[in-house]
């Protein structure tokens, strides 16, 4: 697996644990759960990729992991300013009642 799909993949791994992130207290458990519970994951994409540990690709994986996890608190910070967003600490559940909000709407 090339090493840009990998790096997009850790970033879309880690937007809904940056969108938890956001909306838990800072250094609280929950929130160092948040920051490392996509680890072992990352780690067993790089395995299942056949990429290796080879020093180059730590600087993209890096980066889209952290990125994923600011872009997750950034959606989780404005999306109260819409008033169609549901807020929770779970992208997922706020995803799906955003879905039936505008289903509702349409009918």
């Amino acid at each position: 697996m090339p090493i840009l799909k990998l790096a997009v993949l850790v970033l879309l791994l880690n937007l809904p644990f940056g969108y938890w992130r956001a909306s838990v207290p800072k250094f609280s458990w929950q929130w160092f759960a948040a920051v490392h519970l996509p680890v072992p994951a990352v780690v067993w994409l790089r395995f299942t990729s056949g990429l290796g540990w080879s020093w180059f690709t730590f600087p993209p994986l890096v980066l889209a992991f952290f990125t994923g996890q600011f872009a997750g608190g950034w959606l989780r910070r404005v999306a109260p300013s819409w008033s169609w967003w549901p807020t929770s600490a779970c992208l997922a559940w706020d995803c799906v009642r955003a879905l039936k909000t505008w289903v509702r709407r349409l009918n």
